[in-house]
C-alpha cells in the first residue's frame, strides 16, 4: 500500500486573541473563551456525512492471497482463483457487528486484477473459475450493503503491473500513456455507474491525471481519497492513529506539497483555507491480504480500542481491514474480534452518565451521586467551521473544581480519559477559539471497571 507521506511539516498560522462574549453566560468565575481569526475553511455536505460514519471496513483479496504476499507478482495462474465460499452478506454482517457504516472494497489492486465484469482487460474475474467467469464482487457486494443499509465505497488501484502502470497512474512508456488512461476512464466509469451510489472513491498512490467529469457525474455524494479531486486525505501512517493534534483543514498551496492529493495529517493548520478531514486506514492482522502464516498477528481488542481512541478520538474516520482467505470468507478469529470491538466501543460509550449541547465558553454537567467518572466525548458542529482551539475539562466533587484533562482539537469528536474518580459535575471551558463555540455534544461515560 504506498500513500505517498509528506514530510513537509505543517506551518502554524499565529492567531492574535481578542475576547468574544459567549452566548451561554459561563459560570462563575469561568473567563470567557479566547478567540482569534475564524478559519475560513467549511466541511461540505458530502464531508459532513462523512464525518459521521467514524467507522468504515476496508475489504482486501486479490491474486497476493494466493501468493502469500503484499503485492502481486502475476505469478498465479486465473485458474487458481476460485473464492467458492464467498459471500457478501457475511463481509457485511462482519462490518456491521464491529460498528462500520461504509465497506470500501478493492476491487482492483496494484497487479491489475478486476473483480467485476469488465470488457477493458482479460485479467479479470470473468476469466477464472469463479461461478462459471459469471461472478462479479462488486455486484454481490452492492446488493448485500444496500440490503442492510450499509454504505459502499470503491478501491481503484491507478498503479496496474499487469498493463505496465506505475504508482499514480503514470505509464512506463510514455507511449502508452493516453491507452491507459482511457482504460482507466473506462474502469471508473464502470464501477461507479453500475453498482448503485458509491460514498467514497479510493485512489491509492494519488491520482496524476483528472476524473474530474467521471466523478461528477457518477459520484456527486461520493469523497475522494487522493488524485486531484481529493475531498478526504490519508493520515500517514497505516497504524490507524491520527497524530494530536490533527485539525480538519489545511492551507493550499502549502509549502513542500507537490500535488493536492498527497496532503496527509503533517499538513494540518488550524485557520486553513480548504477543508479535507483525515481517514486512518488500519490492519487488523499484520498486511492487507490473508496469508496461510499470520493467524497470530490479529491484533488484540485492547489494540483495537487504543486504536479507535487515537483514531476516531481524535477527530478521524477510522477504515479497518478485513482478509478473506482463498475460500474467499473472513476467517471465523477476526471476524469475532471484528464483534468483540463493535462491542467494546458501544459498551464503553453507549450510554452517557450526562450530556448536554449548546454555545459558549463552558457547558456543566451534574453526575447521579457515587457515580465515577471514566471518559469525556466532546463533539463540535462542523457546519460552520472548527471553531475550538484549546479547553480544559474540570471536575469537582464536594470542593473546589480540578482539572481532569485538557486538549487543544475537538472537531467532529475529542475523546479524553482521566482518572476514575467519583465527580458530582464535569465542566466542559473553552479557553480559545476562533468564534462562537458551537458544541453538539459533550458526554461523559463511566469508567470500564465499572460497567
Amino acid at each position: 500500500m504506498k500513500r505517498y507521506a509528506i514530510v513537509a511539516a505543517a506551518t502554524i498560522a499565529v492567531l492574535s486573541l481578542v475576547v468574544v462574549a459567549a452566548q451561554n453566560p459561563p459560570a462563575q468565575g469561568v473567563p470567557a473563551a479566547a478567540a482569534a481569526v475564524s478559519s475560513p475553511a467549511r466541511p461540505s455536505p458530502q464531508q459532513l456525512a462523512w464525518h459521521d460514519y467514524e467507522i468504515g471496513m476496508f475489504v482486501h483479496i486479490a491474486p497476493q492471497t494466493w501468493q502469500d504476499s503484499e503485492s502481486d507478482d502475476l505469478s498465479t495462474p486465473l485458474t487458481a482463483i476460485n473464492p467458492d465460499k464467498l459471500d457478501t452478506d457475511e463481509w457485511v454482517r462482519v462490518a456491521q457487528s464491529m460498528g462500520a457504516k461504509y465497506v470500501v472494497f478493492v476491487a482492483k489492486h496494484e497487479g491489475g486484477f478486476c473483480w467485476w465484469q469488465t470488457d477493458t482487460t482479460d485479467f479479470g474475474v470473468r476469466n477464472t473459475p469463479w461461478r462459471g467467469g459469471q461472478g462479479d464482487v462488486l455486484a454481490d457486494l452492492s446488493a448485500s450493503a444496500r440490503k442492510a443499509g450499509i454504505k459502499l465505497g470503491v478501491y481503484l488501484s491507478p498503479q496496474d503491473r499487469k498493463h505496465g502502470i506505475a504508482v499514480g497512474g503514470r505509464a512506463k512508456d510514455p507511449a502508452q500513456q493516453a491507452a491507459y488512461e482511457k482504460l482507466f476512464r473506462q474502469q471508473l466509469t464502470e464501477v461507479l455507474s453500475k453498482y448503485g451510489d458509491m460514498t467514497e472513491v479510493w485512489f491509492d498512490g494519488n491520482l496524476m491525471f483528472d476524473v474530474g467529469d467521471i466523478l461528477a457525474k457518477h459520484a456527486p455524494n461520493a469523497v475522494v481519497f487522493q488524485g486531484p479531486q481529493a475531498s478526504i486525505r490519508w493520515v500517514g501512517n497505516e497504524d490507524g492513529v491520527a497524530p494530536y493534534p490533527t485539525w480538519n483543514a489545511v492551507e493550499f498551496p502549502a509549502p513542500g506539497v507537490v500535488k493536492w492529493g498527497d496532503f496527509t495529517s503533517r499538513q494540518s493548520v488550524f485557520g486553513g483555507n480548504r477543508w479535507l478531514p483525515i481517514e486512518c486506514d488500519a490492519r487488523i492482522r499484520s498486511t492487507w491480504f490473508w496469508k496461510t502464516n499470520n493467524e497470530g498477528t490479529l491484533k488484540s481488542l485492547d489494540k483495537l480500542m487504543d486504536m479507535y481512541q487515537r483514531s476516531v478520538g481524535h477527530g478521524g474516520v477510522l477504515l479497518l481491514n478485513q482478509t478473506p482467505d482463498r475460500a474467499g470468507r473472513i476467517p471465523e478469529a477476526d471476524a469475532q474480534r471484528a464483534a468483540e470491538f463493535g462491542a467494546a466501543v458501544r459498551k464503553r460509550f453507549g450510554t452517557p452518565i450526562a450530556e448536554t449541547r449548546g454555545t459558549g465558553a463552558a457547558l456543566t454537567l451534574r453526575l447521579p451521586a457515587g457515580v465515577a467518572l471514566g471518559y469525556a466525548m466532546t463533539m463540535e458542529n462542523l457546519a460552520g467551521g472548527e471553531q475550538v482551539q484549546e479547553y480544559v475539562i474540570e471536575r469537582r466533587g464536594t470542593g473546589a473544581w480540578q482539572e481532569w484533562a485538557r486538549g487543544t482539537a475537538i472537531g467532529h469528536k475529542k475523546i479524553d480519559v482521566g482518572p476514575a474518580t467519583p465527580t458530582a459535575e464535569v465542566r466542559l471551558r473553552i479557553t480559545r477559539s476562533a468564534g462562537t463555540p458551537d458544541i453538539g455534544r459533550f458526554a461523559v461515560f463511566a469508567p470500564d471497571t465499572a460497567k
